[in-house]
Formats: structure tokens, sequence, C-alpha cells
């Protein structure tokens, strides 16, 4: 019986130090995809993918950076995307911030080449300008119950912080029950003085990363639309939703409009990941959802956006959990445990 699924591929935080290894560890025979990644990057003066991912030691201070994490995941995540299980259709893919450029390559609007240059030409801008920073915080408890509410007033101390002189803070993605910020280091530090630690760690700055999907990284876009042209993209071959919740239909994207949001609003705009897996939910209605990998943090996101639309009836964390555990329909392929359920 066929097994329908919709493919989500990650962010940058997801190559850390377990992490190192993985295209040796899964894929230490089809080197070939991986080698001509490698190429690219020795035409950039970079180091080779393999590598960076065959290193004896994992140091955040360099996997975190973009010119770096970047091409790990992309490699890592595709190469998962093409290697499921034969009796899974994929119907729809999409992912988070970055990995809205693989699921371009793993719906296959770009080639695997043409997705690696993207890749690698935006994280090393990224990387290159460092403009601002991040910061992750939740808005809902340890049960994942939906607090509007306290939502609404995050967003209203975000714009309170933004109108302060010389302060940018805004609204990054909105990641299932987490808000992620991203401004300059007063706005982010205005925020931290301004919010209660809640779950012992929150907020919590992400290394390494610039103010994403903020108007902070308009030269950034400016630059990759001038490196990265129309040409490299072409028809999906199967749906694919972006960071709006707006799916591109397989004959029917206007590529030019594809690489327009690609370099234009996906870097300077909020993404709302939330939106895109609940529309996955509602408009695909697949049997699975499979997180590539590597790392298998953004599993929990996924699970709170579904959660949060209620879907299946799901209205907290322990009604996930039943159903998970009943039948696993959230699968990391970052996770040992989970990963044969989506490669047979």
């Amino acid at each position: 019986m066929t097994r329908t699924a919709v493919v989500i591929c990650p962010g940058r935080g997801t190559y850390n130090k377990p992490e190192l290894g993985y295209l040796h560890r899964h894929y230490a025979h089809q080197t070939e995809m991986f080698h001509s990644f490698d190429a690219i990057r020795a035409e950039a003066g970079q180091e080779a993918v393999t590598a960076l991912d065959s290193a004896a030691r994992y140091t955040v201070s360099k996997y975190s950076k973009g010119d770096i994490a970047s091409p790990l995941i992309y490699a890592a995540s595709l190469a998962d995307s093409q290697t499921l299980a034969d009796d899974i259709e994929v119907v729809a893919v999409t992912g988070n911030s970055m990995g809205w450029y693989i699921a371009l390559a793993a719906a296959g609007a770009l080639s695997a080449e043409a997705g690696f240059k993207v890749v690698n030409t935006m994280g090393t801008l990224m990387q290159d300008h460092l403009i601002g920073g991040q910061l992750v915080y939740p808005f809902v408890g340890d049960d994942w119950l939906d607090d509007a509410a306290r939502k609404t007033e995050l967003i209203a101390d975000v714009d309170r912080i933004n109108a302060i002189q010389g302060h940018d803070l805004a609204l990054s993605i909105d990641l299932g029950g987490m808000l992620v910020l991203a401004g300059n280091e007063k706005g982010l530090l205005a925020f931290e003085a301004s919010q209660p630690k809640v779950q012992d760690r929150f907020p919590i700055r992400l290394p390494n990363h610039a103010a994403f999907h903020t108007a902070l990284q308009a030269p950034v876009a400016a630059e990759g639309r001038a490196r990265l042209d129309t040409e490299l993209f072409g028809q999906p071959e199967r749906p694919l939703i972006d960071g709006r919740g707006k799916i591109w239909w397989p004959g029917a994207t206007d590529t030019a409009a594809l690489w327009d949001y690609t370099l234009g609003h996906q870097v300077t705009e909020p993404y709302d990941f939330t939106r895109a897996i609940q529309t996955a939910a509602h408009e695909f209605a697949p049997d699975l959802f499979i997180v590539t990998g590597p790392g298998a943090t953004l599993g929990g996101a996924v699970a709170q956006s579904l959660v949060l639309a209620n879907w299946r009836g799901m209205a907290d964390k322990t009604a996930f959990q039943a159903q998970q555990e009943a039948r696993p329909f959230l699968i990391a392929m970052g996770r040992e445990d989970q990963r044969a359920l989506a490669t047979g």
C-alpha cells in the first residue's frame, strides 16, 4: 500500500556535534553528487563538503557558520529526500528558512547542483555580511496548548522595541509554538531584558545566525539576485509550499516569480513555517510528515504546528504523543529510531 508524505527540509540549526559524519555514515557509497558539490566549493576556494563532514572534531565556532553549515545541511537533507522507501509517494515539499532552498531542489525546481549553488552562495553571503542576530522564545508551555494572547503580547513587545531609536527587532520565523526573532544587538538585548526566562533556557541566542527574514537582509538579497540567475529555476516536479503557505504547482509555476520570491520576500520578510505545515496538512492530508536530516530538532516545530491547527483532533502535546505512539506519522530521518520508517 502506498503511503503519501510531505517532505520537510530543515534550516540552519540542524548540523551539530552529533551530526558530524552524517554523509559518511549514511551515504558512504553514494558520493557522486557530493563530489559535484565539492567541485563547486573548490571553484570558490572553499573547503570540500566531504572533508568538513569527515573531520575528526566539531567546533561550534566553525560549524555554525553559514558558509559551513548551509552546504552540509543541504547535502544531507537532499540525499535523505532521494532515499525514501519505494512505497512512499511524496505529495508536497516544504522547508524551514534555509530549508526552502533545499525544498526547491527536493521538488525538482532546482537541479541538485543549482540548489547547492543557491545554498552555498546565500550561506556565504549571510556569513560575510552577518547583519544582526536571532533568538528563540516560546509562546506555548510544555503542554503545547495554544496561547494566542501570549503570542499577541510578545509581538506587541517586539513592535514596541522596534520603535525605539536605534533598535531593530522583528519576527523572523513563526516556528510552531516558538517565535524566532531577529534584529540588531540593541533590539535583541531589549527583548531579553523585557521577557522572563522560561523553561530554564529561553530566550536562546542562535550562534552565527544573522537577522534572517527581516529588512536588515536587503543587501544580502540584492547581492544574491545579482549572483544567481533566473535560468537556474525550472518547473517543480512536486508541489512546493513556501514560507507564506503558498503552493507552487508543477506545470503552473511562473519560474521568474519563484526566483523573485526566493531571493526577495523569502530573504527580507517573516517566514511562516507554521502556516506552511498547516497548509501541507489541510491541502494534502498526508499519511506521513517526513523531516529530512541532519538532526531532528525541527520535528518539535512540525508537531506543534499541527497541534496549533488541531489537526486530527490533537489539541495538546499529550494528544500528539498518543497518536504518534499508536501509529507514527511524524518521522525525523535524523533519528536512528525513526529513519527506517522512511527508508524501508
